[in-house]
């Protein structure tokens, strides 16, 4: 308790009350700081860039790997079940192990979070080479993949953790960071059209049509040796981005957060923080919401090549879709930024919607026009997806910051803990569904499937993505979701940040 003051004696000056005018110091310091706080052109790009690597391999697994594995690896639908099932659990059961060891990790004179994403970077390449290797020996290739799967998946776990956390220490700014994220989705998106425009002109040759008209056996084909090369080569491009972007990243940004400064308390553990994050109403509606949403996303990539391969006469159109959604997605970034600024980040949530009814209309009528149309959608749709929780997600942890008074530094737990829930929903959606093709008699290599596998994938390309997406949207509606804090309140954050910057 502090003590009272002391009484005023006769004949000393009585004490004036404080009274905070403002001068033209504090103008100054205040224009200094805007000025600090604002983020150049070179470090958005190269903070955007750094994310590459990631999405490339993730666009890439996404829109092929279900099909390498059924149609060139050629094992069962069931184990093909048990390798997506196993690396998206083992990526996200990654992200809260990530967040403890990140939370206490030391920081050097990188920084806290940019260690983490440059150790990881020659081992996650290497493991996604071997993800798209073919092994000599046939009998345990599902355990040869579910390995490998679960490792690029847990590697991209404990590189993405601190990249995305990294966020929230480029500027204390809240549009700033937004303007950040913005570039980060764009250059990535960019960056996926890039990976996928080569992944999937390099890999096409494998895929040819004519194989299965050549072939007068009603079994799986033969694999040409060709195929899986032209595989391995696919997976070298791609895994040398790692090591190239990385290198950008860490030249181009620096961690803002200054390590001399010293802490004013102890910082919370990781469980602790877990559990006060998880708490959080606005969080929890986040999360729960892109749950489904994210899930539906995933389910959507993962079987639309399956979809124009297997259950329509649109198998020499594949590259052409996979290059609209992208691109699509890639155009209406910028556009769905501008939308986030001047509508609000609830009411862009409703761009989400466009993809439900072209959905069912391609599930309908699978026709070369109208696939088209689906897949401009799509990329639309997909594009605000991805950038609606990037561009929430800060917003979420400065109002736990405002309520709460444990210090910052909650921003690894927040980020990894979102990724975490997300990418266990993306295991059970992607797991299930690729089970149910087992059951509906999927013959891996086989030229024609059963009409039952074809039904089986219009419900899955149409029916399921669209209930995920209307079940996400209802919940994020629901009540108020948390605004973008003002100037003071900002700059109460940041000197928060910067005075009580410890997670011990």
């Amino acid at each position: 308790m502090a003590a009272p003051p002391a009484p005023a004696t006769e004949g000393s000056p009585q004490p004036e009350p404080h009274v905070r005018e403002p001068g033209p110091g504090s103008a100054r310091r205040g224009r200094e700081d805007s000025r600090a706080s604002r983020l150049s052109f070179c470090t958005k790009v190269c903070y955007g860039i750094g994310g590459v690597p990631n999405q490339i391999a993730s666009s890439a697994t996404a829109f092929y790997l279900q099909l390498f594995l059924l149609d060139i690896a050629q094992i069962p639908a069931a184990q093909v079940s048990l390798v997506l099932f196993g690396g998206k659990v083992s990526g996200a059961a990654a992200d809260p192990v990530a967040g403890f060891f990140i939370n206490r990790s030391q920081r050097t004179g990188s920084g806290r979070l940019m260690p983490w994403v440059l150790g990881c970077t020659p081992f996650i390449a290497l493991a996604y080479f071997f993800l798209w290797f073919l092994p000599p020996f046939t009998s345990l290739r599902g355990l040869w993949y579910t390995t490998f799967y679960c490792l690029f998946q847990g590697l991209a776990t404990f590189f993405q953790v601190p990249y995305t956390a990294l966020t929230m220490l480029l500027t204390p700014c809240p549009r700033e960071r937004d303007s950040a994220t913005a570039y980060r989705m764009t250059v990535e998106m960019a960056g996926t059209l890039m990976g996928a425009t080569v992944h999937g002109l390099i890999v096409s040759g494998a895929h040819k049509h004519h194989r299965c008209e050549a072939t007068v056996t009603p079994g799986p084909v033969t694999v040409s040796p060709n195929a899986a090369r032209l595989y391995y080569i696919a997976a070298a491009v791609v895994a040398v981005t790692y090591p190239v972007c990385s290198s950008l990243l860490c030249l181009g940004v620096k961690e803002r957060p200054d390590p001399s400064t010293p802490a004013s308390g102890p910082g919370l553990s990781f469980l602790a923080g877990l559990g006060l994050t998880t708490r959080h109403p606005p969080y929890l509606k986040l999360v729960i919401s892109f749950l489904f949403i994210s899930a539906a996303v995933q389910v959507e990539q993962s079987y639309l090549v399956l979809f124009c391969t297997h259950a329509s006469q649109l198998h020499d159109h594949v590259q052409g879709l996979v290059l609209t959604v992208l691109v699509s997605a890639v155009l209406s970034t910028p556009l769905w930024e501008w939308v986030l600024q001047r509508f609000g980040k609830k009411m862009s949530a409703f761009g989400i919607s466009a993809m439900v009814p072209f959905a069912i209309l391609l599930a309908a009528v699978p026709t070369a026009p109208v696939a088209y149309v689906v897949a401009f959608v799509s990329g639309v749709s997909i594009a605000v997806s991805l950038l609606l929780p990037w561009s929430m997600l800060p917003d979420v942890v400065d109002d736990f910051q405002l309520q709460h008074h444990h210090g910052p530094g909650l921003e690894t737990i927040f980020y990894s803990s979102y990724v975490f829930f997300t990418k266990l929903s993306g295991a059970c959606a992607l797991g299930i569904s690729t089970l149910s093709l087992e059951f509906s008699g999927y013959k891996a290599g086989a030229c024609k499937q059963a009409e039952e596998v074809v039904v089986t994938l219009k419900v899955l390309i149409g029916a399921v993505p669209t209930c995920m997406i209307l079940a996400g949207l209802c919940i994020l509606m629901v009540g108020s979701t948390p605004k973008t804090p003002s100037q003071d309140a900002s700059s109460r954050l940041s000197l928060r940040r910067r005075t009580s910057y410890s997670l011990a």
